[in-house]
This record gives C-alpha cells, sequence and structure tokens, in this order.
C-alpha cells in the first residue's frame, strides 16, 4: 500500500485533506484529535508527503525525491518536533523547533510542516508561543497538532485551527488488517478486534503481544477453576493478577469478554457469534453452571472494579471481592 491508501479507516478525514489540497484551501494550522493508537501519527505524515510530493497525479506519490526523503524521515520542510522531558513539551521546545524556525523559507518544498505528537503535552507557555505563530503563520507554514485530548489546549489556538476527529474503524476493517499483515488466524483476531474497539494501533499491538497471550491465558485459566477455589487459593490468583496491575484494564475487558460470550452462548447456543471460539467447550460448561441474573451480577461487578481501581481503591480488596463474587455466581 502507498500514500492515503496506507491508512485503515478514517475515511472523512482523508477525503477532506484532499480535497483541501486538489481546491489549494490548505489550513496553516489542524488538530488530528484521537486516542492513543488510532492512526494520527501516520495520517499526520501522509498528509505532509502530500503537501510536499513533487510527482503529478494522486499525491503523494512514493516515487518521488521528497517522497522518498520523507519515508526515510529525512525530508528537511518536514519536522516533527521532540522533546526531553516526558510528560510535558517546554516553551524552549516549541521556541525552539517552531517559533524560530518558521522564520526561515522552506528549502526545497512549497510548504514547512510541523508535526508536534502528544501535543496536549504543551505547558500553557509553549501553547502561547505557538499561538503567535498560529495567529500569524508564514504562508508556507502548516502545523499539524496531534493529541488524545484537545481538551487540552488554549481555547486561542482551538478556535484558530482545523477540528479533526479520528473515528474508530470498523471491526471488519480491523480484522481485515490483522490477519492480512499480522498473519494471525481468526479466532485470535476476533478476540483482538473485541478488544481495540475499532483502534487500529492497539489491534496490532495485541496481536503482536505474547504478554498479551500471557494475561489471557491467566485470565481464561482462573475463569475455568475459580469455582473450586478455596479463600487462600483466591488469594493467591489475587497476587498473580497484580503482576498485571498497569495492563489491569485489559485483564477485566478480557472477564467482561468471556461472561459476554457465556451469556450470549447461554441464550442462543450459537457458537459462531462469540469471540472466544477456541474455548468453546469450557464456555458451553460455565453455561449449565451460571444463570442469567448470575452473570448480569458479575458483568456488573467487573464494571464495578474498573470503576473502584480508577478511584483507587485498594486493588487486592478489589479484586478479591470480584473473584469471589464469579465464584459464587457459578
Amino acid at each position: 500500500m502507498a500514500g492515503f491508501d496506507q491508512i485503515i479507516g478514517h475515511t472523512d478525514v482523508v477525503e477532506h485533506l484532499k480535497n483541501a489540497m486538489k481546491m489549494d484551501k490548505v489550513s496553516h494550522a489542524y488538530i488530528f484529535n484521537g486516542e492513543k493508537g488510532c492512526g494520527k501519527k501516520t495520517l499526520a505524515r501522509e498528509f505532509a508527503r502530500a503537501l510536499q510530493c513533487q510527482g503529478e497525479g494522486e499525491k503523494p506519490c512514493g516515487m518521488c525525491q521528497s517522497c522518498r526523503q520523507a519515508e526515510g524521515h529525512n525530508q528537511p520542510d518536514i519536522i516533527e518536533v521532540t522533546h526531553d522531558k516526558l510528560n510535558t513539551i517546554g516553551v524552549d521546545d516549541i521556541r525552539e523547533q517552531v517559533v524560530a524556525d518558521v522564520q526561515v523559507r522552506p528549502y526545497s518544498s512549497p510548504y514547512k510542516v510541523y508535526i508536534i505528537p502528544d501535543a496536549e503535552k504543551m505547558n500553557q507557555q509553549a501553547q502561547n508561543a505557538l499561538l503567535k505563530t498560529i495567529e500569524e503563520p508564514p504562508e508556507y507554514v502548516v502545523i499539524l497538532l496531534l493529541t488524545t485530548n484537545s481538551a487540552a489546549f488554549l481555547p486561542t489556538i482551538l478556535s484558530r485551527c482545523v477540528m479533526l476527529n479520528m473515528k474508530p474503524a470498523s471491526d471488519e476493517l480491523v480484522r481485515k488488517y490483522l490477519m492480512e499483515h499480522v498473519q494471525i488466524p481468526d479466532y485470535e483476531a476476533d478476540i483482538c478486534v473485541a478488544f481495540a474497539q475499532g483502534n487500529i494501533g492497539k489491534a496490532e499491538r495485541l496481536a503482536s503481544s505474547e504478554y498479551f497471550s500471557e494475561i489471557k491465558g491467566a485470565a481464561i485459566h482462573l475463569l475455568t477453576h475459580v469455582k473450586d477455589m478455596d479463600i487462600g487459593e483466591i488469594s493467591q490468583a489475587v497476587k498473580a493478577v497484580s503482576e498485571y496491575k498497569l495492563d489491569i484494564r485489559d485483564y477485566l475487558d478480557l472477564l467482561a469478554v468471556w461472561f459476554r460470550d457465556v451469556l450470549y452462548f447461554k441464550a442462543t447456543s450459537d457458537a459462531n457469534g462469540i469471540i472466544f471460539k477456541e474455548n468453546v467447550r469450557a464456555i458451553t460448561t460455565q453455561t449449565r453452571h451460571c444463570s442469567y441474573e448470575g452473570l448480569e451480577q458479575i458483568l456488573d461487578g467487573i464494571r464495578k472494579a474498573k470503576a473502584r481501581l480508577t478511584a483507587n481503591v485498594n486493588f487486592d480488596l478489589t479484586m478479591e471481592l470480584l473473584f469471589l463474587l464469579i465464584k459464587e455466581n457459578q
């Protein structure tokens, strides 16, 4: 795939950018707003390549000198802003890499394109410094702000940028991408698609992650054995789960998807409609022991556990209560 063809989903945004170029109405500043992994940086880079493309016809052509330079991340008129501090883009970062640099005309291209990843990390001084450039930019400057949280920007910045909200890709597109490019079987793709919720980056990360496979294996082991565990064994299970604290939402989502599968299979007896197709035997067994009311209580318990952990309630206590709830309703 080449150019905008490699973008999964985001059809409306791609069309907007193509039309802006075609009609010569490219804005001086855009905000690409969407969750981490949704494809903001890939799309911003392709837009930058297209703006600088020297070829004829569909842009970016992928063949001209500018496109080849951009592919190697050494196109001198496409600048990606970096920062040393992990959680902050400071005023010096913006002044040195953007404000001072915009006064220098493009080296060999029609535009100078500045891509600012994690732009929500700009502190107020950095935003104010950037605002002056956005308010009175040289005609050749295009600034692309990539963010997971556009609400972090000053109202004056928001009012002077074109907002492009990134929407989730369809499950069908994500599933096809995983099977063709990550080359995983359909039943594994279904699990990653269920978790990614339209986020192609997250889907690819999960599909390629041995760690996610470990978490999935640990969750399924618990779910198929918890009914026979005593309180001591449940406490041991909680300690094991504590290793996944950084990914606890993924772990809890695994539990939720499993019990939705049990609920669905109990209601329909349709194995084709479940996510954990390779575990259909275990799911069939659980449908015999779980009531509809019990399954609803478990799913509600998982939602409450997420909320408690978000509110920093004691981890061990929260997970013990959840596991006991699951045990009681099997």
